[in-house]
């Protein structure tokens, strides 16, 4: 009996199931090491009669692994793809690929892109060249459009010289302005944050401690720590804040029982009524007075500059250090001196605020005149005002007005 050679070297056989999308179905017998194009071949010769006369064919269709969803390799043999007997395979015929635009299509395609660009800088001087030329100044144009904040400042220093004078007008100036006094003792003592207090508190520092260096490192706990450690054998370290003297406390204690005996009756005692709401101004200027933050003062002053021109600068950018080291770097404007100055009583912008009812009736407010004085110091707190049902409605006409002038 004669037996080829190829059968007796033959690896393993194996009995594969075939799909087709259109669902055509049938097992192909195939040994171990032929190749996944032999395989192909042999299927596309049982399910399309006549289709290897294309030699493309073979290349455009694919052989799946149904189990794995894995694209067999041509150049593999089954053996090579872990191919099982009775595993099933997909024979699908691969996309066409779409076919490259033509050189119209594309000249076409460019030439919409190019139609919707935005024009450029040769493309609008073509355009306009023949148009009639303005000569406008921008940058005088730019400079007419005033800065909100830079004149609200302004006009905060004068309105709070007016508010002054009305105030002291009243023959209830002195009781009033006790009044706000206390009102501004009860809103700082608000601001100490209780949680950072009760941390500061339960480490062992005094309470008046704590309290101080919460305010002087804006409620940080961390650096109050280091501020309490740092001051602990400091002899000053207890010495109230500007505005929170005992002796002063003593002051207007004296002063209230006093006038309380005496009343506003007598011309001494006029004289006397006018002295103590001088006081309680400078009082309330100086809990109000700028507070450079220290660490910013300590790193600006490490950078060489002198510590009275890093106070000027961080006054000046109310305690903003990147800001305070470019003014520092350059021209240095607007100056300390500049935030001091007020607004021309005489121009037309501050005349219209002075005529509005709701500013002249707010100027004879305590309120209103604690409200200047805290934005003037921390401009960061205008917000704050602007929502507060006394203030708020004179915040308002002030922008409306200073608005209003500004477009014309």
């Amino acid at each position: 009996m004669f037996v080829q050679e190829e059968k007796i070297f033959a690896g393993k056989v194996l009995r594969l199931h075939v799909c087709t999308v259109e669902g055509a179905e049938w097992l192909e017998e195939v040994a171990e090491d032929t190749t996944v194009e032999k395989l192909k071949e042999r299927c596309l010769k049982h399910c399309v009669p006549g289709s290897l006369e294309d030699p493309k064919t073979v290349t455009h269709h694919k052989l799946i692994h149904a189990t794995s969803e894995k694209v067999l390799t041509d150049t593999k043999t089954v053996l090579e793809e872990n191919i099982q007997d009775r595993d099933v395979l997909l024979l699908i015929k691969k996309r066409v690929p779409p076919p490259l635009p033509k050189m119209a299509d594309v000249s076409a395609e460019e030439k919409r892109k190019q139609e919707q660009k935005a024009p450029d800088k040769d493309a609008i001087l073509k355009a306009t060249a023949n148009l009639p030329s303005r000569n406008v100044d921008r940058t005088v144009a730019h400079h007419n459009m005033r800065d909100f904040q830079t004149e609200l400042r302004k006009i905060l220093v004068s309105l709070i010289e007016v508010a002054q004078k009305l105030l002291a007008l009243n023959p209830d100036a002195v009781e009033l302005f006790k009044k706000a006094n206390a009102m501004l003792d009860e809103d700082e003592e608000d601001r100490v944050d209780e949680i950072a207090l009760r941390q500061l508190t339960e480490m062992g520092f005094p309470e008046s401690r704590a309290v101080k260096a919460l305010r002087l490192n804006h409620m940080s706990v961390t650096q109050a720590m280091e501020w309490l450690i740092e001051h602990a054998d400091d002899p000053a370290v207890d010495a109230p804040l500007p505005g929170q003297t005992p002796s002063e406390a003593a002051a207007e204690a004296g002063a209230s029982s006093a006038e309380a005996v005496a009343g506003p009756s007598s011309e001494v005692g006029g004289e006397e009524a006018k002295d103590e709401l001088t006081e309680i101004f400078k009082k309330i200027r100086r809990k109000r007075e700028f507070r450079p933050d220290p660490r910013a003062v300590i790193a600006l002053m490490e950078m060489g500059f002198d510590e009275k021109e890093v106070v000027d600068a961080l006054r000046v950018n109310n305690n903003q250090q990147n800001a305070a080291c470019e003014w520092l770097l350059g021209d240095r404007k607007p100056s300390p001196e500049d935030l001091d100055k007020g607004i021309d009583t005489n121009s037309p912008l501050f005349q219209a605020i002075l005529e509005n009812p709701v500013v002249q009736l707010g100027l004879t407010n305590p309120k209103t005149l604690l409200a200047f004085e805290d934005m003037l110091e921390n401009p960061l707190n205008s917000t704050q005002w602007m929502n507060d049902p006394e203030t708020g409605p004179v915040m308002l006409q002030i922008s409306r007005i200073f608005q209003t002038l500004n477009r014309t």
